[in-house]
């Protein structure tokens, strides 16, 4: 396991490396840029180019409007490079970048009208005009744009955290101004919570009317568990509950009891301070319709280990009640 975490550093190291010299190579570029538009502002006010005509001024404005624009874009690049390097966590790192490409735009398209423009009051009405228009054509894309907004200021989930909204359910990989890409677990071809392979993609505007079922809560990074066992009703119960819990506490180990201190912690300083709260592993009987008793055992675990523990729990507990047929009856025949 330390190997596999060694490795996963190394990888993040290096990709960070290589974003940072990236970053590096675009700051040099537009570094250049603006001094290409410096110089050809200042050839455009040379009386040689009075044959533009009106032209000439246009063009010393265009110019003028690029290098300031170039010389916002290139200051925010070198802010993202502050950024990588300053910055300790993922999702504040590309909160951060994205919020400072977000205002670079903005600033740029204010440099470019301003310069473009003489008549602010025209500019302005022409902004209104446009702006009305676009809030009819894309009232979808701007709500998404709004609901990318409310998941920076409220953080209903950030990059990694394992999510459902509606019937899409998935590990989050990218949060984009206007859509929000999962990579899907469980889904249409499989029965368990593993990654099915496929991508979904949805618009941030879902958030603002749709219930968001986080399993990666930052302060408790844990789910329920259940897992149902058929028993006849001559079976010993109380051995039954005794090799289920003893087996169940082997597979999860000494962390779940860390867990459940953690949980009482958080549930004794919240609103609901007086819900008990059990010690888990923690095995219930029930009738079912059938003619067998349901037996349950409910235990914590992180969601993306879910499927594996499940899959040894019952391995592990199946072969061992099996080992006492004169104790432990299963249902036969049509029963089952």
């Amino acid at each position: 396991m330390k190997i596999n975490q060694n490795q996963i550093a190394e990888i993040e190291r290096k990709n960070s490396k290589i974003k940072k010299k990236s970053s590096f190579i675009w700051l040099g570029t537009y570094v250049t840029i603006s001094l290409i538009a410096l110089a050809a502002y200042v050839l455009f006010r040379l009386h040689i180019f009075d044959l533009l005509g009106q032209y000439r001024l246009l063009l010393q404005k265009f110019s003028l409007a690029v290098f300031f624009a170039v010389i916002v874009l290139a200051i925010g690049k070198f802010v993202e490079v502050l950024i990588h390097k300053k910055s300790s966590g993922k999702y504040t790192r590309y909160n951060l970048i994205h919020l400072t490409r977000l205002i670079g735009i903005i600033l740029v398209a204010i440099i470019m009208i301003s310069f473009l423009f003489t008549n602010w009051y025209a500019a302005a009405v022409s902004l209104g005009l446009i702006s009305l228009i676009l809030g009819f054509a894309l009232q979808t894309p701007i709500s998404s744009f709004i609901g990318w907004i409310y998941i920076i200021i409220r953080n209903p989930y950030s990059i990694g955290d394992r999510i459902q909204i509606n019937d899409f359910k998935g590990d989050v990989i990218e949060i984009s101004y206007f859509d929000t890409t999962l990579w899907e677990f469980g889904g249409d071809y499989l029965t368990n919570d593993l990654p099915s392979g496929r991508l979904i993609r949805f618009p941030n505007s879902l958030i603002l009317e749709s219930a968001v079922y986080n399993y990666s809560w930052e302060d408790f990074e844990y789910i329920w568990n259940q897992i149902p066992f058929y028993v006849a009703y001559t079976s010993d119960l109380d051995f039954v509950s005794k090799i289920i819990r003893q087996i169940t506490t082997a597979e999860l180990g000494p962390e779940m009891l860390d867990r459940i201190k953690q949980l009482k912690e958080m549930v004794k300083d919240s609103p609901v301070n007086e819900l008990e709260i059990k010690e888990y592993p923690y095995v219930t009987f029930s009738i079912n319709n059938n003619t067998w008793v349901e037996v349950s055992v409910t235990y914590l675990v992180p969601p993306r280990k879910a499927s594996r523990f499940r899959t040894t729990i019952i391995h592990e507990i199946l072969q061992e009640l099996n080992k006492y047929p004169e104790k432990v009856l299963f249902p036969k025949g049509d029963s089952r």
